[in-house]
């Protein structure tokens, strides 16, 4: 399938300065190339809570947008540390956000349960030590 754009953005842990700027961009690329609506929404929402789980619970990473003519699909890879336990990373208000993190009003455990409600299709994989991975997709029709 041919690739329209493809953006990747490099996220550093805590650089909560920029926290969001990715996900911004995203959908200023979304918009352009005149994608609406719920799908707008969707991939707005799942972007910036991805790009937030970089920054908050990660050691970096980066943050990939691709769009192909039937889908758009964003692609977060950390360097770390990993999540030791997916099913209770995934339950709703579960998180191991830091205080720095909390105090800004982060981590409050809806990340994860976001991203795999808002995405037509959701896949992570995590190993401890090395990293994680989720692939996330957005279906256009």
């Amino acid at each position: 399938m041919t690739e329209l754009i493809r953006s990747s953005y490099p996220v550093e842990t805590a650089d909560y300065a920029s926290a969001g700027s990715a996900s911004a961009d995203i959908k200023r690329k979304l918009k352009q190339l005149g994608i609406t609506g719920d799908v707008l929404r969707r991939v707005s929402v799942a972007s910036y809570e991805v790009e937030l789980n970089l920054v908050i619970h990660s050691l970096g990473g980066e943050l990939t947008l691709s769009v192909f003519p039937e889908y758009v699909q964003l692609v977060s890879a950390d360097r770390g540390p990993g999540i030791p336990d997916l099913s209770l990373a995934m339950r709703e208000g579960w998180s191991t956000a830091n205080d720095e993190a909390r105090s800004l009003g982060f981590g409050a455990g809806m990340g994860l349960p976001n991203m795999k409600r808002n995405a037509d299709d959701f896949d992570i994989q995590s190993e401890v030590g090395v990293g994680t991975t989720i692939t996330m997709k957005f279906k256009l029709a």
